[in-house]
């Protein structure tokens, strides 16, 4: 069996430290073969830096996957055409930096991780993800059976849609972008691992990773505010999966919810793009 960990949106130096600390652990204790985490949030709760994406492959991370704020840090432009490893969703348009999907090998042979966006409520709107996962999953399916999806979006509907729509063609297909946990794991009738959210890696006493005060009174008050990361307790979410590696079809899902260290949060606030819209937007 290939087992797979998938942890779910790092938010801000505690989750990444966290996930860091926790990861050789982790791997031991599971028998990880392969680590697929989500850092589009992992720089200040907005984007990922080179460094962090440095950082978080030495640690043992596979492949980091992200989502719609993975522009958000202006490095990443000229960095995510140096490392393949970092993934921005695969249904941008043509001539965009990086690339959206990767096969590499393991011990136990080739498996294949694509990144990709749903459109429902999202920002930017992108290239149709259906059109797009049905393109890049026969091609990738050329090479390998093993294949991790992560499907970056706000709807339940969506990712459920997404979970059907690859059933029997890829190997788990798991929700990330909410920071909410879900617990709907299964295995579908054709064989692929779903989860609809793999909740997020950071400061629990929060509302999704950020400092409570802030968001709450900008829900009372329709006033522009800056979110900072939470500092405290964090805790780690996401999920294990085992695959047949002959196969590609997945044998077992297992939602993770995993304790980190503690630590404040030392960032500078983010810079905060949207200040003039009425709610927070979905990290």
């Amino acid at each position: 069996m290939l087992t797979v960990l998938f942890l779910g949106d790092v938010v801000g130096e505690p989750g990444r430290n966290a996930v860091i600390a926790r990861l050789p652990e982790l791997k031991e204790q599971h028998g990880v073969d392969f680590i697929v985490v989500n850092g589009e949030n992992a720089a200040g709760g907005r984007g990922i830096t080179g460094k962090i994406t440095i950082d978080l492959l030495r640690a043992g991370v596979s492949v980091v996957t992200t989502g719609d704020h993975v522009w958000d840090q202006k490095d990443i432009l000229s960095f995510i055409d140096t490392e393949p490893r970092l993934l921005r969703p695969v249904n941008y348009p043509p001539g965009a930096p990086g690339s959206g999907s990767i096969v590499l090998e393991t011990t136990k042979g080739k498996i294949g991780v694509i990144d990709v966006q749903c459109r429902t409520f999202m920002q930017p709107i992108l290239e149709n993800p259906f059109r797009a996962m049905d393109e890049t999953v026969a091609k990738m399916r050329e090479e390998t059976a093993n294949i991790i999806v992560d499907v970056h979006g706000e709807t339940t509907s969506e990712k459920i849609a997404m979970g059907r729509f690859l059933d029997g063609k890829v190997s788990a297909v798991i929700g990330t972008h909410t920071h909410v946990q879900t617990a709907d794991e299964q295995i579908l009738p054709g064989g692929t691992a779903f989860l609809c959210d793999a909740g997020m890696c950071g400061p629990v006493n929060s509302i999704l990773g950020r400092t409570i005060e802030p968001i709450m009174n900008r829900f009372v008050s329709n006033m522009p505010a800056s979110f900072p990361v939470a500092a405290g307790e964090v805790r780690l979410h996401g999920a294990l999966v085992a695959i047949d590696e002959k196969s590609g079809r997945a044998a077992r899902i297992m939602r993770i919810d995993e304790p980190g260290p503690a630590q404040p949060a030392t960032e500078p606030e983010p810079k905060i793009d949207n200040e003039q819209s009425p709610m927070p937007e979905q990290t």
